[in-house]
């Protein structure tokens, strides 16, 4: 097989279409797709070679193929990483990235507010083996920096978050974290590799559920661990290889498919989603509205210093609590109900009940996660469409 020129001279659209790629014999304009579990050898030799990581080759679809390849050496070149591995899903990556490095003894650091089943691998999975956690407010360093311990080995945190659109200074969190002798992993899904670069802002790992934006359209699941080639050698390749929490090559091959158009997608829903934003923001029945785009975001200095725009969500509570949301919600005619994100589909939530359904009142309440609480992902629709569609719906809430 050929593999195309490096493409990182070029900007994002243009290494979104060209990026690793890999042509068979045939020279197939479109990636190809390789189906397949295993691989053959010329001979035993070759095989032995290939074992022993002395001749360059796929061995086996579990942790090595064409099309995963592919897809990661375009996210690699995308993302300014010198090293990646695709995953199932977006939470095997955050899982991996998070779980194997560690070992029992070890602490870690983590923002409180994030996806529930995140929380869940911190709070709840890494305490069955040996590894204590601590949850900070991620927007206080203070807490951060008292947060730390001797036996701190990882820190971690979502920014934007989820659902609560809050942003974290990274690059200052990346300081306490490598000032205490830790790593610090950011989910960078809100944000896409589009408008933030966590690397660049002194990040040590960066992690994406591809199910979101990356596909965009709904089709399948898939995640990403990006980092140094020594992170990924170290700590992530032989843990997937043994353990395989691997990606499919079909799902491999319609990521790369996303990745063509993500660019154009995300300029289209950011703008959308902004636009809303602004019209829901004068909204009577409308208690609070957040967008990081817009100057009263509480983080607005920040927004602009670390994103190159605002977010393909908008988070906003309805006046009337659950019974409220709920209408508003089952009055949307375009909008759907969804715990997805990014798609080509305007898709709608109520965390209370889903994705954050699993934490106390208490906890819920710490975050901001209120019952009249919606979180509204923008797709592609025309925007006059969604906001004649909104505006109707919160006439019944």
């Amino acid at each position: 097989m050929s593999e195309t020129k490096s493409t990182a001279r070029y900007r994002p659209e243009t290494r979104l279409v060209h990026s690793g790629t890999l042509r068979s014999q045939f020279g197939e304009t479109s990636e190809a797709l390789f189906l397949t579990q295993g691989f053959v050898y010329d001979s035993a030799e070759q095989c032995e070679a290939r074992f022993k990581g002395e001749e360059p080759g796929f061995l086996y679809s579990r942790f090595s193929n064409p099309n995963i390849s592919m897809f990661e050496r375009r996210m690699i070149e995308l993302e300014g990483a010198e090293a990646a591995r695709a995953t199932a899903t977006g939470m095997a990556a955050v899982t991996t990235a998070i779980l194997a490095p560690l070992k029992a003894g070890d602490h870690v650091v983590a923002a409180k507010a994030m996806f529930g089943s995140c929380r869940y691998v911190v709070e709840d999975l890494l305490p069955r083996y040996g590894i204590s956690s601590t949850l900070v407010d991620g927007l206080d360093l203070d807490q951060w920096q008292k947060a730390m311990r001797p036996n701190t080995r990882t820190c971690f945190l979502e920014s934007p978050t989820n659902p609560t659109l809050d942003v974290l200074d990274i690059g200052s969190i990346a300081e306490i974290a490598h000032a205490g002798g830790a790593r610090l992993i950011v989910d960078n899904v809100f944000a896409t590799p589009i408008w933030q670069s966590p690397l660049t802002l002194g990040a040590d790992v960066v992690v994406y559920s591809a199910t979101k934006h990356i596909d965009g359209q709904g089709r399948c699941l898939g995640g990403i661990i990006l980092s140094s080639e020594a992170f990924i050698a170290e700590h992530i390749h032989n843990f997937m290889r043994q353990t395989g929490p691997s990606m499919s090559p079909f799902n491999a091959w319609i990521l790369l498919k996303g990745l063509e158009t993500l660019a154009v997608r995300v300029r289209a829903q950011t703008e959308t989603a902004a636009a809303i934003a602004d019209v829901l923001a004068q909204h009577p029945k409308i208690s609070r509205l957040i967008y990081p785009g817009r100057s009263d975001h509480p983080q607005a200095d920040l927004v602009k210093k670390q994103m190159r725009a605002g977010s393909t969500l908008v988070a906003f509570e309805v006046k009337g609590g659950k019974p409220a949301a709920f209408r508003t919600l089952n009055a949307l005619q375009i909008s759907r109900i969804s715990n997805n994100l990014g798609d080509a589909r305007s898709l709608v939530t109520h965390p209370a009940t889903t994705t954050h359904q699993r934490l106390t009142p208490e906890a819920r309440a710490e975050l901001g996660i209120s019952e009249g609480f919606i979180r509204f992902s923008a797709g592609l629709e025309h925007r006059d469409d969604l906001i004649e569609d909104i505006a109707a719906a919160l006439e019944k809430a």
